[in-house]
Parts: structure tokens; C-alpha cells; sequence
């Protein structure tokens, strides 16, 4: 039997069908319905994707366009909860906030940024640290990067590494809580978590900012710079190390 001739059931010889080569296929006239339905659409090759879509070294970009971000946390008990991963804008529009404690996985400058919009209460002085700022997020955006070039112009560092290491000099190790035994209070020394120590420094950096000038000829930018130099050398000037040696101070007597 031929090899070309094939049967089928009812036991008719059938021919093997050819494969058409590509200039035999018939060639598709493209209708405005056919476009309609299905559009027409590119295969990319190797060479296309290469030419078209560069390769971007992610670790090379630099925060607000002009500092490294990706920078040494030294204190380990920190390194988990400060973010330091390269970013070019740091906002990042709220993604990390329905999870709880994921708040830790925004960039630090970010968290000082938000700080700054909502610096929270002090006391009773709410009319300081209560909506002034509230979703001015490019006000607050430029006032960290003026004060980050104040810092830079003084220190002649990276401005985002002295703020790493202002939070770092700043965090307190140990506070204080109240415990009820037999009808009266008393206080109790207790260790403070890693993310609580980074949100009290914060706190405490961005409002003295805000009684440093607050009706005050001292800019806001002027004020967070003095802030963030003052903690990156240990200075009791700064408001968070002042807040910090008192914390510590209460807990070693209340031991």
C-alpha cells in the first residue's frame, strides 16, 4: 500500500493531508469587524525586548533623585523595622497600612514625611501639633527635602544616613507603666518593643519641630534640620534625646 494513501473506516483510501509551507497558507484580509474582534497584536523577540525595555539597577536609585538610601542601620535591635531599601520617591500611597504592624515596612523618610502631615498630641497643646499640616503631603515632602540639604550643607554626610543614626541615638531601651497592687498604683520599668522605640522617636523628633517653631521666626525646615543634627550627635538639645534620657531616667528608678 502506498505510504501517502491512508484508510479511514469505512475502508476509502484517503490522501494524507500536506503541510503547507508559509506562501501557500492563505493570507488573512484584516476587516474593520475582524480588527474588532481581535486585535492585532506584536510577538516581541529577544532583540525587540532588549532594545525596547533597558535593564534598571534598582539598587542604584537614590531617594528624592540625589541621596543613597540603601545606608548601614547599625543597632540591630532596629535593623528589622527601619527601611532603608532603595527608593526614588518615598510615598507610597497607604499600602502597607491595613495590615497591622506593616507600617514598619515603609521607607523611613516616608514615616518622617507622614509624621510631619500628623504630628499628634502633646499634652494638651493640641492647637501646635493638630491640623496644620493635615494631607499637605508636597508641603511636607519639600520641608524634609529642604532640611535634608540643611543637614548635608552642616554634617557633609549623607543627610539620610545621620537621620538613620539620629533615630538610632534617639530610640529608648527601657519606659515606664503603671501596675495596680493592693488599691494603689505603682510604677513598673518595662523593656520598650523595637517598633515602639522608632514611633517614639519620631514623635518626639517632628514636635520639637513644631514648639521650635511654631509663632516663631525659625522655619519648620530650619527647625527639623537643627532636630535631626543635634540627635545624630547625641545633643540633649534635640527634644528626642531629652525625651529619652527622661524615659530612661523614670524606669531606672521605678526598677
Amino acid at each position: 500500500m502506498n505510504k501517502k494513501m491512508l484508510s479511514n473506516k469505512i475502508g476509502k483510501p484517503v490522501e494524507e493531508k500536506k503541510s503547507l509551507t508559509k506562501k501557500e497558507l492563505p493570507q488573512k484580509t484584516f476587516t474593520k469587524k475582524n480588527l474588532l474582534e481581535k486585535p492585532f497584536k506584536k510577538t516581541l523577540t529577544k532583540n525587540d525586548t532588549k532594545k525596547d525595555s533597558p535593564k534598571i539597577n534598582v539598587n542604584r536609585m537614590k531617594i528624592f533623585n540625589r541621596w543613597e538610601s540603601n545606608v548601614n542601620v547599625a543597632d540591630l535591635g532596629l535593623k528589622s523595622y527601619m527601611n532603608v531599601s532603595p527608593i526614588l520617591v518615598p510615598k507610597t500611597s497607604g499600602r502597607n497600612v491595613k495590615i497591622r504592624f506593616h507600617k514598619s515596612k515603609n521607607p523611613i523618610v516616608e514615616r518622617l514625611i507622614n509624621k510631619l502631615m500628623v504630628a499628634g498630641h502633646r499634652g494638651k497643646k493640641h492647637k501646635i501639633s493638630s491640623g496644620h499640616n493635615t494631607g499637605k503631603s508636597l508641603r511636607a515632602y519639600k520641608n524634609v527635602m529642604e532640611a535634608f540639604e540643611i543637614v548635608e550643607k552642616e554634617l557633609k554626610i549623607n543627610p539620610v544616613e545621620a537621620f538613620v543614626k539620629a533615630v538610632e541615638n534617639s530610640a529608648p531601651r527601657e519606659e515606664i507603666t503603671s501596675i495596680e497592687y493592693g488599691g494603689a498604683r505603682y510604677p513598673q520599668a518595662v523593656d520598650c518593643s523595637p517598633q515602639r522605640r522608632v514611633d517614639i522617636v519620631l514623635r518626639m523628633m517632628v514636635q520639637g519641630c513644631y514648639v521650635a517653631c511654631f509663632n516663631k521666626k525659625k522655619t519648620v525646615k530650619r527647625a527639623l534640620a537643627d532636630e535631626i543634627i543635634n540627635a545624630y550627635k547625641n545633643d540633649a538639645a534635640s527634644s528626642a534625646i531629652a525625651k529619652k534620657n527622661e524615659l530612661e531616667r523614670q524606669a531606672d528608678s521605678a526598677r
